[in-house]
């Protein structure tokens, strides 16, 4: 059982502000630590961030524009084998255009509908879509599920439907 005399301080003890120009004794008198001479060792000193005394900065080394692929990136929409047998029932096909009338898929999509692996299809469908994972492939010719690779190319007017 704990008792208050069994009880210590486990904070850590209080420390106190450092009095700079108390003489020699203190450790920090005379220069106050500041070193000798210098724009530091003055009244009011700042630095820019960056600053490398007179050596070129980094930031101005390294360029100020450049190219990046990300605005231009095809964006793909990827739905599981689970979710689909959830949304569509038998006999329906399943492309891009359903997916974005169900109101599953966002409407501007420019790299197409991909088909991946997850959970299992019990109804029969016929599946388009620009790409297929390789478990999906297998999963779906086990079960004797038609499915269609299309082009890309041949997708590109279905990004604007609503």
């Amino acid at each position: 059982m704990i008792t208050l005399s069994d009880l210590s301080n486990t904070h850590r003890p209080h420390k106190g502000r450092i009095r700079c120009g108390r003489g020699p004794g203190s450790k920090k008198g005379k220069t106050c630590g500041r070193g000798n001479k210098g724009d530091r060792a003055r009244r009011g000193f700042k630095t820019h961030k960056g600053q490398e005394g007179g050596q070129m900065p980094l930031y101005k080394k390294l360029p100020g524009r450049g190219f990046t692929n990300g605005r231009f990136k095809a964006k793909v929409f990827s739905i599981n084998l689970s979710l689909i047998d959830k949304l569509f029932n038998d006999g329906e096909t399943v492309n891009l255009q359903a997916l974005q009338q169900k109101g599953v898929a966002p409407r501007r999509i420019t790299g197409g509908l991909k088909i991946l692996s997850g959970g299992e299809i019990t109804k029969k469908l016929a599946i388009h879509a620009v790409g297929f994972s390789e478990a999906a492939i297998e999963k779906l010719k086990a079960k004797g599920i038609p499915f269609e690779q299309i082009p890309l190319a041949a997708t590109d007017n279905v990004s604007d439907v609503v």
